[in-house]
């Protein structure tokens, strides 16, 4: 008698699970390195204006020149570095934009014109 071959049909055990392999992994010292470098890009940046809506006008172009940055860097280098970039840079935004929006709305007047 032949020995019994199962057909597929019905598998008898688990199936072995692929092993997914990331090309730059994302590192807690890599988003640390990341957040230090755009803090330290964004406050240099911020510090060539003059009055509040130079200081907006200099931390979108800061900001915006950071997420190239961080664009490249997803695709060709560190994604760690990149999400730290991204995470620090909508922090600083934010704190743009809540001083323009408080400004706005204790003066009445938009500030960034």
């Amino acid at each position: 008698m032949k020995p019994y071959s199962p057909s597929g049909l019905f598998p008898s055990g688990r199936p072995p699970r692929p092993t997914y392999r990331e090309p730059h992994q994302v590192s807690g010292a890599g988003v640390a390195a990341g957040a230090a470098a755009t803090i330290a890009w964004l406050v240099l940046f911020g510090l060539l204006g003059r009055s509040l809506a130079g200081y907006a006008w200099w931390t979108l172009l800061a900001g915006g020149l950071a997420w190239l940055a961080a664009v490249v860097l997803v695709r060709f280098g560190d994604r760690g570095v990149a999400a730290g970039i991204a995470i620090v840079t909508a922090g600083g935004w934010s704190i743009a934009a809540a001083a323009v929006a408080t400004r706005w709305a204790t003066s009445g007047d938009w500030p960034l014109w």
